[in-house]
C-alpha cells in the first residue's frame, strides 16, 4: 500500500472540550490525550487484540518471578529540541511523574521500586511484587515519557512545557491559540523514517455541537473522535456517503458511563436508596433513546469488551419502579407533600447535549419514584473541582476509562487509598470497605492468571452488591471522519494514536 500513500497536506480535526493542558502525564482528562499523543510517546502501543507493539521500546522481557521488566529502547530517537532520548528519561518519567503525579499512575506503578539504567538504551523496572497489569499501561496516553532535561528540578505540574510540549512523536508543537486551535507540524527527524505523511495537524476547538456538525458538512474539518457531533446528526451525515462512522479504536479505553453516589449524603449512604435508584433507571432506554444505540447496558464495573476479566454472573438490578418504591419505603423515606420523598442535586459531566439529556431523563425517572432531582450545570473545570476537590455533590454522571486491566482503570473508583482530594476521576464516593481494599490489593500482585480472574470476579460481585457507583452503560464512542482520511483507526487507541500513518486522499 505504501506506493499509494499521498504525502503532505493538512488534516483539520476536532477536540472537545478544550484540554486544560497538553500533557496527559499529570491529568487524565479525555481531550488531553487527543492532542498530546501526537507529540509525546510511550514505550508501547496496542493492537485491536490488546497485544503490545513497539514504540519507544523495541523489545521487552518480564522476569519469571514477575518482579522485573527489561526494556530495550529504540536508538537514535531525538526529542524535538534535538536532545537524545535515553533510559534516563524513562527512569525520570516512571519515578517522578507517573508514580507521584499521574491520577492513575500512583496506584498503577505503586509496586515499582526503582528503574535501573545500565545503559542509555536499557531500562529495567524493578518491582516489590508482581504487577501483571503494568504491560497494559505503557501507551502514549497512559504512560507518557517526558524529557527529563526540561522537567527535572522544576515544579512539574506547573512546568510551562505542559502547554507547549517537547516530545519524540511524529508531530511538533507550534502554537496553541486558546479557544480556537492547536497547531502541530511534521517532525522531519522522526525515528520512523518517512513518517508522518501529513505536513500539519490543526486541532480545532468548536464548543457548539451544531457548529461542529456544520464544520464537517462544509469540509472545514475532516475528523473528530469521542462522538464529536450530536447523535441525532450521525445518520444524516452518514447517509451523505462522505463520512466513515467508526466505533473501533476505543478498545484500549473501554469507557463506562456511570453514576457516582456521594456516600456522605444522608439519603445515599443507605444502600437501600442506592439499590432503589438502580431499579428506577431504565438502562435500555438510555442506550437506545438518548444515546441512539451507541452503547450497551452495563452489568457491573468491568465492561464486556474486557473479555478476559468480565463476569456477567453478578447481582442484577432490572428496571422495576415498584421495587424501587418498596425499597425507599423500607428505608423510611415515605412519600410526603406532593408525593416527594427527598431531594438530590445532580451534577453531570458537561461534555455535550447527550450528557445533559441523560441528566434530564434521570430527573424524570427518579421523580416517578418520589425523588426530586435538581440538575446543576457548570463548565468542566468547575465540575471536576466540585466533585473531586470540594466533595460538594449528591450524585454525578460521568464516564470513566476501564482501560485494558481493572487494576489500571476500575480499582481507583473503589479503593479507599484513592480517596484523594483534588485528584480527578478517582474515588469521589468516599467508598471505604476493608474487604474490598484487601481484594483489590491482592489482585494487584496475583501472578497466576486464573486465580487473578477469579478474584476480579469476586470484586465485581462486591461492587455490584454495595453500589458506591451505579454502572449505567458501556459507551460506544465513534470517530467521524471524511472518507479522504486514511488509517485514522489502526490500533485499539484510535484517536489517541500518533497519527504517523494517517494520510489524505486527493480531492
Amino acid at each position: 500500500m505504501a506506493e499509494d500513500v499521498v504525502r503532505g497536506g493538512t488534516l483539520t480535526m476536532i477536540v472537545q472540550p478544550e484540554p486544560p493542558v497538553l500533557v496527559s502525564a499529570f491529568n487524565s482528562a479525555a481531550p488531553i490525550g487527543v492532542v498530546s499523543t501526537k507529540i509525546l510517546e510511550g514505550l508501547l502501543t496496542y493492537d485491536f487484540d490488546m497485544t503490545p507493539k513497539p514504540v519507544l521500546a523495541e523489545t521487552w522481557k518480564v522476569s519469571p518471578d514477575g518482579k522485573s521488566i527489561l526494556f530495550n529502547l529504540r536508538k537514535g530517537v531525538k526529542w524535538h529540541d534535538g536532545k537524545d532520548f535515553t533510559s534516563a528519561d524513562v527512569q525520570f518519567s516512571v519515578m517522578k511523574v507517573w508514580k507521584e503525579l499521574h491520577p492513575r499512575g500512583r496506584s498503577t506503578f505503586a509496586k515499582v521500586t526503582a528503574v535501573e539504567t545500565p545503559s542509555p538504551y536499557v531500562a529495567i523496572l524493578k518491582l516489590s511484587e508482581p504487577s501483571p497489569y503494568l504491560m497494559s499501561a505503557l501507551s502514549s496516553y497512559e504512560g507518557q515519557i517526558l524529557p527529563r532535561h526540561l522537567y527535572e528540578g522544576t515544579d512539574l505540574a506547573a512546568n510551562p512545557y505542559n502547554s507547549k510540549p517537547v516530545g519524540t512523536g511524529p508531530f511538533v508543537f507550534k502554537e496553541w491559540q486558546k479557544g480556537n486551535f492547536v497547531l502541530l507540524e511534521r517532525n522531519p527527524a522522526y525515528w520512523d523514517k518517512g513518517k508522518p505523511y501529513l505536513d500539519k495537524l490543526v486541532i480545532r476547538i468548536i464548543p457548539d455541537a451544531s457548529a461542529r456538525a456544520a464544520a464537517f458538512e462544509t469540509g472545514e474539518v475532516q475528523l473528530g473522535g469521542f462522538s464529536p457531533v450530536p447523535l441525532n446528526d450521525v445518520k444524516r451525515l452518514d447517509a451523505t456517503g462522505k463520512f466513515d462512522v467508526e466505533t473501533r479504536g476505543y478498545e484500549y479505553l473501554a469507557p463506562m458511563f456511570l453514576m457516582e453516589f456521594n456516600l456522605s449524603n444522608q439519603y445515599l449512604k443507605d444502600i437501600r436508596v442506592r439499590r432503589a435508584i438502580a431499579h428506577a433507571v431504565d438502562r435500555d432506554l438510555i442506550v437506545k433513546t438518548i444515546w441512539f444505540g451507541f452503547g450497551k447496558p452495563a452489568t457491573g464495573p468491568v465492561p464486556s469488551v474486557l473479555t478476559q476479566f468480565y463476569s456477567p454472573d453478578v447481582t442484577k438490578y432490572p428496571f422495576d419502579p415498584k421495587k424501587a418504591e418498596g425499597l425507599l419505603d423500607e428505608a423510611g423515606f415515605k412519600r410526603g407533600a406532593g408525593g416527594k420523598r427527598f431531594k438530590l442535586i445532580h451534577d453531570f459531566l458537561p461534555y455535550g447535549n447527550d450528557y445533559q439529556r441523560t441528566a434530564e431523563y434521570l430527573k424524570q425517572a427518579l421523580g416517578k419514584v418520589g425523588i426530586e432531582v435538581e440538575i446543576r450545570s457548570q463548565d468542566v473545570a468547575a465540575f471536576i473541582k466540585r466533585i473531586y476537590t470540594d466533595n460538594d455533590f449528591d450524585f454525578s454522571t460521568n464516564f470513566f476509562y476501564a482501560l485494558p486491566d481493572p487494576t489500571i482503570g476500575v480499582q481507583r473508583i473503589y479503593w479507599s487509598k484513592n480517596i484523594k482530594k483534588g485528584v480527578p476521576f478517582s474515588n469521589s464516593s468516599g467508598y471505604n470497605n476493608p474487604e474490598t481494599d484487601k481484594l483489590i490489593e491482592a489482585i494487584q500482585i496475583e501472578h497466576d492468571r486464573r486465580k487473578r480472574k477469579d478474584m476480579i470476579g469476586r470484586f465485581q460481585q462486591i461492587a455490584v452488591d454495595e453500589l458506591p457507583v451505579l454502572d449505567l452503560f458501556e459507551v460506544r464512542f465513534f470517530t467521524l471522519a471524511s472518507k479522504r482520511v486514511q488509517n485514522h483507526t489502526d490500533t485499539a487507541e484510535g484517536v489517541y494514536s500518533s497519527f504517523s500513518r494517517v494520510w489524505l486522499k486527493k480531492q
